[in-house]
């Protein structure tokens, strides 16, 4: 292990964990504690926690329920893990026995949540789980009651920042290539360096491991520290937060495993803590303002959940109420794919008044317009229990109105909570008047820091359209200014307004081509798709047919909007039923390679409560208003992939007048950061050009060869690597604007020298533009193409163009260190084939280049001896041997030299060739032996009694047993 990595990241955690009342034990203090290297559970001590907490039940028992946890039968690691988060935070298991009353199933209690000092709880290093696939040593694992439920990776704070997270990552991605049991129990995986720490679930990909910024309940002056390690151990992984955070912030939805983000537990927690110890209901409510694409509707399911096991509330009744239909299904679906038990929808008035009748236990999803009684005044009392808790979604919208005064009446002792995803304003309207004071507040700039959500980029295209109010009273006058004020007034009111403006023929002529011209270049090119906002319904359509004209089939727009009993031919067209409005908006969520539908075209639906995270634009052509504009920009915030670094608004209409309002009316704090101009990127994209040209300062555009001598060093080429992604970040979010041109060669220039590092160099991971937006890529290999530079994929050091491809450089410099580059390569790939002898290669390169940096030896010099390591390294390819065996033969024997280097060269030779053969006899008849577990544990078993036999100490036979069977997997696995 790194030394940094152990004594900055490892050491604290533990020593932080054994503070809160952890116990720390190496692993192999815990042999004991296990049936063999290959158990990850640690059965002695499951074991006795089922007796502990359970102390009627039997041994027989005991032995039945760590059974069936360690043989269960799964179809895959995800479901073996599904299945065991169940039988741990779930429904439970059972046994059956007779405990006074007749055998009868009993539910046996894993955990005492009631009381945690109950638990065990261990921090684990430096365990070894060894099986035939191989084995792994993890940095460290949380035990709970003997159960593997948290892993931690461990990175050393000097490792490139960027790669962190990655490389974390990708290493729990090889330990359930080796040992996958380990990730059946897993809850929580964590990537820590001690100033940075993530945390996701199983099969998560980098970009969603979220930040724990909170340490909440604790304050950041308790815990002593503001370090992203320690507010993280703080904040999740406390004796009673660890258990708490499993079983009520854990969460499957579809096939993904959502664990809270650290505003969810936050806000939920402070919820509860209120509805307990307040004693009025009227005091017990509040408001919780989570900004848009935070993750709200999750946390209403957290809130419910967690609720539902608060033994004073009695099981309450839930009442979950939006004021729109498409909400509604949200949060139901929601509800369900979370699993969370029998949310049922209110399906009418009628319905919803026998729902709410039913009492404690049941939840209700309903609208809001449910509560319409035949007359509004004398809405009946349904309920008067103070067991009942309702959350309303998007509580500012029409909690104003008749409908939540009726829901107040049917429920006079309820408990409300609201959920808002768009701040509060600071008139009387406020949300706060009516439901209590803020319970937690998560904002915009907080979601955008923490990479919750992306920003919103703002651009206001063809300004010349824009609808501005004083322009149009100006030419209404000047046109008919023969009428009195009053006619003029009538006139304006009944035929001048936003629509007839709006949808005037050549302006959305002109608009129409501008959005595929944009969408095409900017937006699509990434993969992304987008919204228009159209004023009417008739004028989506309009759009529709327009934007289809001039897309020329490159993709498909689809036009949604409510249907109207009256509508003429030309809205019929475009009704729809709501099973294929549900389809549309299914297809439009996948990426455009499998669905062409990018485009949606609205004027009312889909501008809330609708999540489509490849939503990256919004083209807007309608006035919107205060919450509604708050909200609609929202659509296009939601994280996707690495590549979506931000949202986009594009208007055409001119809201930004609007924004403008809409700020006002709302706190300067709760709306920072709400919308970024495209200009605003400019400032930084300088900073960022000068960033990445610094590493070429003195050389001039046509000094390629120089300009890749300046990268020969990995430390300077990883800083480039970094400094040329964000100055193409910045370019691909400001392209195609005029104001970037002056950057354009830079950019070409830059990115034409990383293709060349790349295949100089033999880089199989990063330097390439792979990583950059599609715009930067083609624009880089546009240029290639036309400077006529080839930068193709790098050639093997074996393969005989190699020499001529060295000759394409002019300076001897470059040729070396392509050669070394070439031969480190070939080395990393061939490790596996002789490991002893390629690694002792490596040394001899590495020792050269010392001497050529010590100049003890001139660049000329260091070429040919370059060239003579490349000739043996061909040799050794072709099959020639130094120790007079078989190609084959010969790695067993280098090994044996190395481990046992006291005993005679004849003997290694010939237990050399007898553990070959013995291998090569046994595995060759079965094509697929690799993949079987007990062929490979028999092989092992066998192997190592034959090492045995020729008088090795144990420790020698197990490593050589290991060693061999892997270098058998290379030698005879499949290819």
């Amino acid at each position: 292990m790194n030394p940094l990595e152990y004594t900055e990241v490892e050491q604290p955690f533990i020593e932080q964990l054994v503070s809160y009342g952890y116990t720390y034990m190496e692993g192999s203090k815990l042999e004991n504690d296990r049936s063999s290297r290959a158990s990850v559970v640690l059965e002695r001590r499951f074991a006795n926690a089922i007796r502990k907490l359970n102390p009627w039940i039997d041994d027989t028992n005991v032995d039945r329920v760590v059974k069936q946890f360690i043989s269960l039968q799964a179809e895959d690691v995800w479901h073996a893990n599904k299945t065991i988060f169940d039988w741990l935070f779930g429904q439970g298991i059972s046994v059956m026995q007779d405990v006074g009353a007749g055998k009868k199933n009993q539910t046996v209690q894993l955990f005492d949540h009631e009381n945690v000092n109950n638990n065990d709880y261990l921090v684990v290093n430096q365990i070894v789980f060894e099986n035939a696939a191989g084995t792994i040593r993890p940095d460290l694992i949380l035990y709970i009651n003997g159960l593997p439920l948290v892993l931690i990776e461990c990175k050393s704070p000097k490792l490139q920042v960027d790669k962190q997270l990655p490389e974390g990552v990708r290493q729990f991605e090889r330990y359930m290539d080796t040992n996958e049991k380990l990730f059946w129990y897993n809850q929580m995986l964590i990537v820590t360096s001690r100033d940075r720490a993530r945390v996701g679930t199983i099969f998560a990909k980098p970009q969603h491991y979220g930040l724990w910024k909170d340490p909440y309940p604790y304050t950041f002056e308790e815990i002593g520290s503001h370090r992203a390690q320690d507010v993280l151990v703080s904040g999740m992984l406390r004796k009673d937060t660890v258990l708490d955070l499993m079983r009520n912030f854990i969460v499957f939805d579809g096939k993904v495993k959502k664990l809270a983000r650290y505003q969810q537990y936050r806000a939920v927690n402070k919820t509860i803590e209120r509805i307990m110890s307040e004693k009025k209901p009227s005091r017990r409510g509040g408001v919780v303002w989570h900004t848009q694409g935070s993750g709200k509707s999750l946390t209403m399911v957290y809130l419910a959940m967690k609720l539902r096991r608060q033994t004073e509330l009695e099981n309450p009744m839930l009442v979950i109420v939006t004021d729109r239909q498409d909400l509604d299904d949200q949060i139901t679906k929601t509800f369900q794919q979370s699993g969370f038990p029998n949310p049922t929808q209110a399906s009418s008035v009628a319905d919803l008044k026998r729902q709410l009748a039913k009492g404690p236990g049941t939840t209700v999803m309903t609208l809001i317009q449910k509560f319409q009684g035949d007359d509004e005044k004398s809405f009946s009392v349904i309920s008067e229990s103070e067991q009942i808790i309702v959350m309303t979604d998007e509580s500012h919208r029409s909690q104003y109105k008749g409908l939540a005064l009726n829901m107040r009446k049917a429920l006079p002792n309820a408990t409300f909570v609201g959920f808002t995803g768009t701040p509060i304003d600071k008139k009387t309207r406020s949300t706060t008047g009516k439901f209590g004071s803020y319970i937690d507040k998560y904002t915009i700039e907080q979601a955008v820091e923490d990479g919750a959500t992306v920003p919103i980029h703002y651009e206001s295209r063809l300004p010349n359209l824009h609808m501005k109010g004083d322009t149009l009273d100006e030419l209404f006058a000047r046109t008919f200014f023969e009428y009195d004020d009053d006619a003029r007034e009538k006139i304006q009111k009944k035929y001048v307004n936003d629509q007839l403006l709006l949808t005037a023929p050549e302006r959305m002529k002109e608009i129409a081509l501008d959005i595929v011209r944009h969408f095409e270049s900017r937006i699509l090119i990434n993969g992304y798709k987008g919204q228009v906002v159209a004023v009417s319904r008739t004028a989506a359509v309009k759009y529709k047919k327009l934007i289809d004209q001039y897309a020329m089939g490159q993709f498909e727009t689809a036009v949604i909007f409510s249907a109207g009993q009256n509508d003429k031919d030309e809205l019929r067209n475009y009704h729809i039923s709501k099973d294929k409005e549900k389809q549309l908006i299914e297809r439009f969520k996948k990426p455009f390679s499998e669905d062409k539908l990018a485009l949606l075209i609205v004027c009312d639906k889909l501008l809330t409560g609708f999540d489509a995270p490849i939503e990256q634009v919004m083209y807007l052509d309608k006035p919107l208003k205060e919450h509604n504009l708050l909200q609609a920009i929202a659509r296009t915030n939601r994280k996707y992939d690495a590549n979506k670094s931000y949202g986009l608004i594009v208007d055409y209409f001119g809201v930004s007048r609007f924004l403008d309002q809409a700020l006002e009316i709302f706190s300067a704090n709760d709306v920072q950061g709400a919308l970024q101009s495209i200009d605003d990127e400019l400032p930084r994209l300088e900073q960022r050009h000068r960033s990445a040209v610094r590493f070429f300062d003195g050389l001039k555009p046509n000094q390629l060869e120089e300009s890749i001598l300046r990268l020969v060093d990995e430390d300077v080429r990883a800083d480039f690597d970094i400094a040329y992604k964000r100055f193409a970040e910045s370019m691909d979010k400001v392209m195609p604007s005029p104001k970037v041109e002056r950057f354009l060669p830079d950019l070409k220039r830059l990115g034409v020298i990383r293709q060349l590092v790349k295949s100089r160099f033999s880089i199989d991971d990063g330097m390439d533009i792979s990583d950059c937006g599609e715009k930067v890529r083609q624009m880089v290999h546009d240029y290639l193409h036309s400077a006529g530079i080839d930068a193709r994929d790098p050639v093997s050091i074996l393969d005989v163009s190699f020499k001529e491809e060295i000759e394409k450089n002019t300076l001897p410099e470059t040729k070396a260190a392509q050669m070394e580059h070439a031969i480190k390569k070939e080395i990393s790939v061939r490790l596996g084939e002789d490991e002893v002898y390629y690694t002792s290669l490596k040394q001899k390169v590495e020792e050269l280049l010392t001497r050529y940096k010590e100049r003890q030896m001139t660049i000329f010099e260091l070429l040919e001896k370059l060239d003579a390591v490349r000739d043996e390294m061909i040799e050794k390819v072709n099959g020639k041997t130094n120790s007079g065996l078989t190609y084959m033969q010969e790695p067993y024997y280098n090994k044996l030299h190395e481990v046992c280097e006291q005993r005679a060269e004849y003997e290694l030779k010939e237990i050399a060739v007898d553990v070959q053969q013995f291998i090569e006899e046994r595995v060759t008849p079965i094509s697929d032996w690799t993949t079987k577990t007990d062929f490979k544990r028999q092989l092992t078993g066998d192997l190592k009694v034959k090492l045995l036999k020729q008088k090795m100490d144990m420790s020698d036979a197990s490593m050589l047993t290991g060693y061999f069977t892997a270098l058998a997997e290379t030698q005879y696995g499949k290819k």
